[in-house]
C-alpha cells in the first residue's frame, strides 16, 4: 500500500466536490473531528458506559471522556511518526503532502472508534446478539440469508459506527456525516463481513467485523479510493488501513491505564497498589521523589497515569515507525501494544490480569451489565416483533415511539431488523433504562 493514496481528502456522499483551502483555519481533516464533536451522536456518549456505572458523586470515564482522551493520545501518535519519517525523509511534504495530517486523521478517526457501540458496553452487544442466537429472534432466521443472519448475532459495534456516518437514514441528507475516505477507513479494525470474520474453519481468526450488509459496498469503494490490499489466502477480506494500529494502539493504551485511574478513585484498588503497577510503566529515575512531594493520593495517581501513557505513546509510536514497511506490505498481523519493549508488555499483562479479576468483575461493572443485558433484549423483544407486524393497535402505538430517522421504507425483514437496531443500538443507558420501565410498566410516563 502506499501513503500517497491511503491519504486522501475525498469526502463520502461528496466525491466530485473539488477540494478548496478556503478556510486556512481548518484542513479536511481537522473539518472531520469537528463534525464529529458537534455530533448527536457522539453527545450521547456521555450517557453510554465505558466500564463502571455511570457516576454520582464520584467522577469515572464515560464512552465520551474516553473517546476525548483516546483522540489527544491518537493524534500524539501520529504527529510523533510524521516528525520521525520527516527527519529521514526531509523532501516527504513534496511526495505525500497528506502525510503531516496523520495526526489529525487518527485523533477524528479515535474520536468515532466508539460511536456504534450500544448502551451498557459490551454487555449490550452481547443481548443484541443473544436476542437473536437463542432468544425471539431467533424466530426470523430463515427469513433473512445467511450473511445477513450473521450481522445478526453477532452485533458488533465497529461495524455500526461505520453506517452511522455513511449511511443516510431517512430525512438525513446524503452522505451521512460527509466524512473523509482516510478518516473512515481508519475506524474499520476489521475490514470484512461478519460471515468472513467468523469462518474459523478456515484459517481466519477473526471474532469480528467491520461493517454490515448494507454497508458492504461502501467499504468495497473506500478500500478501492485508498488502495488497500486484499488478504491473499482470503479474498473478501482486506489488510488494515495502517492508521487502524495507531487508533487501536490510542484505545489500548487509554483503557488499560485509565481504567486503573478510575478503579483508585472508586477505592476498588489501592493507591500503593495502582503505584506498584505504574510508577515501572514511568520511565523516570526520580518518580518516587516527585510522589513524595505529592500528599494527595489522586495527584499522585493522575501523575503516574499520565507518565504511563507517554511511555507507552513513544512505545507504540516507535513500533509503528520500524513496522512501517511490514504495515504497508500488509504482513504485520498483531497490535503495536503486543510489539513494546518486552519488559512494559509483560507489565501491561500484569495490568490487564488486574483488571479482569478486580476491576471488570467488580460488582459494581457485574451488576451494571447483568442490568444492561436485561434492558436490552427486553427493549428488542418489545419493538423487533411490532415493527415487523405493525398489524395490532399495540404494535402501531410501539412502532409509533421509533423517531421517523430509523425507518425505512422497505418490505424486506433484515432492513426493518436493522431500523430497530439504528434505534436501540443508539440510546444512551439512562433513556434505555427509563424507556425499559416504562414499556415494562415499572413506572410511568408523566404529562410534564
Amino acid at each position: 500500500m502506499d501513503w500517497k493514496k491511503l491519504l486522501s481528502a475525498k469526502r463520502w456522499g461528496y466525491e466530485h466536490r473539488e477540494i478548496k483551502n478556503q478556510d486556512m483555519a481548518r484542513s479536511e481533516f481537522q473539518r472531520d473531528y469537528d463534525r464529529l464533536i458537534f455530533s448527536s451522536p457522539f453527545r450521547r456518549l456521555q450517557n453510554k458506559t465505558q466500564v463502571f456505572p455511570l457516576p454520582g458523586s464520584v467522577f469515572v470515564h464515560n464512552r465520551l471522556t474516553h473517546s476525548l482522551e483516546v483522540a489527544s493520545v491518537g493524534r500524539s501518535l501520529g504527529r510523533i511518526f510524521y516528525t520521525k519519517y520527516k527527519e529521514r525523509h526531509p523532501t516527504v511534504d513534496e511526495h505525500f503532502p497528506y502525510l503531516q495530517e496523520i495526526g489529525n486523521i487518527v485523533s477524528s478517526a479515535c474520536l468515532a472508534h466508539d460511536l456504534g457501540n450500544p448502551a451498557f458496553g459490551h454487555s449490550g452487544e452481547s443481548a443484541i446478539s443473544h436476542y437473536f442466537l437463542s432468544g425471539g429472534g431467533l424466530a426470523y432466521k430463515n427469513e433473512v440469508n445467511e450473511e445477513e443472519w450473521q450481522d445478526l448475532v453477532h452485533f458488533e459495534g465497529n461495524a455500526n459506527a461505520l453506517r452511522i456516518l455513511t449511511h443516510q437514514f431517512n430525512g438525513k441528507e446524503a452522505g451521512g456525516f460527509a466524512l473523509t475516505y482516510s478518516t473512515l477507513a481508519a475506524i474499520v479494525k476489521y475490514p470484512c463481513a461478519a460471515i468472513d470474520g467468523n469462518r474459523k474453519k478456515e484459517g481466519l481468526h477473526r471474532k469480528k467485523y467491520g461493517y454490515f450488509q448494507p454497508e458492504k459496498d461502501s467499504f468495497l469503494k473506500i478500500a478501492d479510493e485508498l488502495g488497500m490490499e486484499k488478504d491473499a489466502n482470503h479474498p473478501k477480506v482486506y489488510k488494515r488501513h495502517p492508521l487502524v494500529y495507531l487508533v487501536e494502539a490510542a484505545d489500548d493504551i487509554c483503557y488499560n491505564i485509565i481504567d486503573i485511574e478510575d478503579a483508585h478513585r472508586l477505592g476498588i484498588l489501592t493507591t500503593e497498589k495502582v503505584e506498584e503497577l505504574l510508577i515501572p510503566l514511568s520511565n523516570d529515575t526520580q518518580i518516587k521523589q516527585r510522589l513524595s512531594q505529592i500528599g494527595d493520593r489522586d495527584s499522585r495517581v493522575s501523575l503516574l497515569r499520565a507518565k504511563a501513557i507517554s511511555t507507552l505513546i513513544q512505545q507504540c509510536s516507535d513500533v509503528f515507525f520500524r513496522k512501517e514497511e511490514a504495515i504497508l506490505a500488509g504482513s504485520f498481523e498483531s497490535s503495536l501494544i503486543d510489539n513494546i519493549d518486552m519488559d512494559l508488555r509483560e507489565l501491561m499483562k500484569t495490568i490487564e490480569k488486574i483488571s479482569i479479576e478486580k476491576i471488570y468483575n467488580a460488582s459494581s461493572v457485574v451488576q451494571i451489565e447483568v442490568a444492561g443485558y436485561k434492558v436490552m433484549s427486553g427493549l428488542l423483544e418489545e419493538f423487533v416483533p411490532a415493527y415487523l407486524r405493525n398489524s395490532s393497535s399495540y404494535d402501531k402505538k410501539v412502532v409509533a415511539l421509533i423517531p421517523e430517522q430509523y425507518k425505512q421504507r422497505e418490505d424486506a425483514t433484515y432492513g426493518k431488523i436493522r431500523s430497530v437496531l439504528d434505534f436501540v443500538s443508539g440510546m444512551t443507558d439512562l433513556y434505555a433504562v427509563e424507556l425499559f420501565r416504562k414499556m415494562r410498566g415499572i413506572s410511568f410516563p408523566s404529562l410534564d
